[in-house]
């Protein structure tokens, strides 16, 4: 016999399972894994430069008005990546904001060296799906 409670039960689950299965929901998990492990790794990588020697993207402006040291200045930027991530995974609603600010920052930082416009284009796009991010969280993120 089919109660009320089993019905909602059921009418529960289906909702869920569209929800998880819609493509929208699967495109915010999709960009909330990529700005989780994509910062959390770029911050890690400040401090072993296995991918890159990051100190090269500080412009001279930047290193000139510093009050720390160039590649300390860079290991704080590694912190501040590492922390963005972990705030994606835990609150997508306001670190991918914090995110798109961030790359916003690292695009005016690239516009002032010669040669990285490529690169600053790059960071565009990232920009654009973070802010992506942030608004599909508001239908799928209570956090």
């Amino acid at each position: 016999m089919n109660t009320t409670a089993d019905q909602l039960h059921s009418a529960a689950d289906t909702a869920a399972d569209k929800i998880g299965s819609s493509p929208a929901h699967q495109a915010f998990r999709i960009l909330q894994f990529g700005f989780t492990v994509a910062p959390i790794l770029a911050g890690l990588d400040k401090f072993f430069h296995l991918l890159v020697n990051w100190d090269q993207y500080l412009p001279g402006v930047v290193a000139g008005i510093s009050p720390l040291p160039s590649h300390t200045l860079m290991l704080v930027v590694g912190v501040i990546e590492i922390v963005a991530g972990i705030g994606v995974a835990l609150r997508p609603r306001i670190f991918a904001y914090i995110v798109a600010a961030w790359l916003a920052l690292i695009i005016i930082n690239l516009l002032l060296i010669p040669g990285y416009f490529d690169v600053a284009l790059r960071d565009f796009g990232l920009l654009l799906a973070a802010l992506a991010l942030a608004r599909l969280s508001h239908q799928f993120s209570r956090k």
